[in-house]
């Protein structure tokens, strides 16, 4: 398996644990927060606690990454 398939099955993995059985758009509040929690966490982690550079990478790396993936998403849906 290769790197990005392997990635996506732990995204796929994650997004399954982060909804836990509950309705994406009739929960998406509490999915947010979740969703919320996991990404300060997972910054602080990589950036071994550091708060200023847990929000430099967010503001720098993670937001135009995620962009760059909804664009793509977007680019890929069939036209009607």
């Amino acid at each position: 398996m290769t790197d990005a398939s392997e990635d996506t099955h732990r995204a796929v993995a994650a997004m399954q644990l982060i909804f836990y059985g509950r309705d994406p758009s009739a929960d998406r509040a509490s999915i947010l927060v979740t969703l919320e929690h996991v990404v300060a966490g997972s910054l602080l982690a990589v950036m071994s606690g550091n708060y200023k550079n847990a929000a430099v990478m967010l503001n720098e790396g993670l937001i135009p990454g995620v962009e760059a993936r909804l664009a793509l998403s977007a680019s890929r849906k069939p036209k009607p």
